[in-house]
C-alpha cells in the first residue's frame, strides 16, 4: 500500500483561502470512496438564528455551511493524508485509503441504532476503530431526532475521530425523519436514499425502508394503512432499482444488503411489520444469491437463517436495549446486549464476528463466496 500526502489547497486553492481562518464545526470526514476517487466533507458555523416559545424562552438554532471536495485520479489501495485548512493546526487533517481495484482481503464494520446513549456509542465506535476497517455501515437511527440539529451535533462530535479517516455509510432509519440535515451532512452515491457501492469482489446495497417523510393528516383514522399506501409507489420503484442493480452485478463474489427495518423480528408487536416487509421483497434475495441481509430497528442482536440467507439484526450501538418475546423458527441466535460486527472478506469466504461491548464474540457467521454459475443470469 502506497502512502501519499496531499494538501487539498494545492488542488483547490480558490474557495479555500476564505476557510483558513474559520473554525471547523463538523469534520473533516470521508464520504464516497472508490479506487480512484474520494470525497472529503466538513462544515462551518454560518449563523445562529433563534426561536422563541410562548413563554419567552429563546433558543439558538445553529445554521451550518457544508463544504465538500471531490478528489480524482487517485491511486488504488493507497493511503493519502489531507489537510483542508493548511493553517498549522490539526483541525483540518485526516487520512484515507482508497479502495482496491481487485479482489483482496479487507474488513469493514457494521453498527446500528446509535441514537441516544452517546457513551455507549463512543465505546462501540472505539472498539470498531481498533479493527482498522476500510469503512463502516450504520444500519439507521443514527440520532434521536433527525430534525433537531443538536442531535446531529452530538453524533458528529462522538464520530469525529473515526470519520476523519474512514468512510461512514448511513442507512435511513425512522428516527432520521427524512431530515434535510441528513442529506446536507452526508454525501452518498445514487439518489442518497438507497444506493450501492463496491469494494473488490463485494457489492454493498443500502435500501430505504422508511420512504419519503409525510405528516399524517389529523383526519386519517387508519394511520398504518395511510403510511403503507402513500409510500407504495416509492417502494415499487426502489424494488425495480434493486432488481436492476442485482442483475448488473451478478458476478460479485459477495452481496450484502442493508436496511433499517428487519425482515425477521423477535418482538411480538413488530412481527407483522417485518413479515409484510419480507413478503414485499419476496424471493428477490434468494434468486440473486444474496448472502446476508443486515438491519437495525430492534435494539438487540438477532440472527436468523432462511434458504441459506443470513438475516441479521445489528442494533446495539447505543439506543436502549429491547427484550424479545417472539422467537421465530428461523432464529439461530439472539442476545440483548450492545454490539457491533467486524466482517472480514477473504477470497473464498467472509467471516462475520459479532462482538459485544465487553469484547466477547457472541456469534460467528461464515458465508461462502457466491457460486456465480448458479446465480441468476
Amino acid at each position: 500500500m502506497k502512502k501519499i500526502t496531499i494538501l487539498i489547497a494545492t488542488f483547490f486553492i480558490l474557495g479555500l483561502q476564505a476557510q483558513k481562518k474559520e473554525k471547523i464545526a463538523f469534520g473533516p470526514y470521508i464520504q464516497q470512496m472508490s479506487p480512484k476517487d474520494a470525497t472529503i466533507c466538513w462544515s462551518t458555523l454560518e449563523s445562529q438564528p433563534t426561536i422563541t416559545d410562548n413563554e419567552g424562552v429563546v433558543k439558538p438554532v445553529r445554521e451550518y455551511k457544508h463544504h465538500k471536495i471531490v478528489l480524482g485520479n487517485l491511486k488504488p489501495d493507497s493511503e493519502y493524508s489531507y489537510d483542508v485548512l493548511n493553517d498549522g493546526s490539526n483541525d483540518g487533517k485526516g487520512k484515507f485509503t482508497t479502495y482496491p481495484n481487485k479482489a483482496i482481503p479487507f474488513n469493514f464494520v457494521v453498527i446500528g441504532d446509535t441514537r441516544s446513549r452517546h457513551d455507549v456509542y463512543a465505546k462501540i465506535l472505539k472498539m470498531s476503530m481498533d479493527k482498522n476497517p476500510r469503512f463502516l455501515i450504520n444500519t439507521g437511527d443514527l440520532v434521536g431526532n433527525g430534525r433537531v440539529i443538536d442531535d446531529w451535533e452530538a453524533f458528529l462530535k462522538v464520530s469525529r475521530d473515526f470519520m476523519r479517516n474512514t468512510p461512514y455509510y448511513p442507512v435511513l432509519g425512522n428516527h432520521e425523519k427524512d431530515s434535510p440535515y441528513y442529506y446536507d451532512l452526508f454525501d452518498l452515491p445514487n439518489n442518497e436514499r438507497y444506493y450501492y457501492f463496491t469494494v473488490g469482489d463485494a457489492l454493498f446495497i443500502i435500501l430505504d425502508s422508511e420512504g419519503i417523510h409525510e405528516s399524517t393528516p389529523a383526519y386519517i383514522k387508519d394511520r398504518e394503512k395511510y403510511w403503507t399506501d402513500s409510500g407504495m409507489d416509492y417502494d415499487i420503484e426502489q424494488k425495480k432499482w434493486l432488481e436492476k442493480v442485482l442483475d448488473l452485478h451478478n458476478e460479485a463474489g459477495f452481496i450484502f444488503v442493508f436496511q433499517h427495518l428487519p425482515l425477521f423480528s423477535i418482538m411480538k408487536d413488530r412481527v407483522a411489520e417485518s413479515t409484510e416487509s419480507l413478503e414485499f421483497w419476496g424471493d428477490i434475495f434468494e434468486r440473486h444469491g444474496v448472502q446476508a441481509f443486515i438491519n437495525g430497528h430492534d435494539h438487540h442482536y438477532h440472527h436468523a437463517i432462511k434458504n441459506k440467507i443470513h438475516y441479521i439484526t445489528a442494533a446495539g450501538g447505543g439506543a436502549p436495549l429491547y427484550d424479545f418475546d417472539a422467537i421465530q423458527k428461523e432464529t439461530v441466535k439472539y442476545s440483548k446486549i450492545e454490539h457491533f460486527i467486524n466482517i472480514e472478506v477473504e477470497k473464498e469466504k467472509a467471516v462475520l464476528h459479532v462482538i459485544d461491548i465487553n469484547g466477547n464474540e457472541i456469534d460467528t457467521i461464515v458465508i461462502k463466496r457466491r457460486n456465480i454459475n448458479k446465480s441468476k443470469k
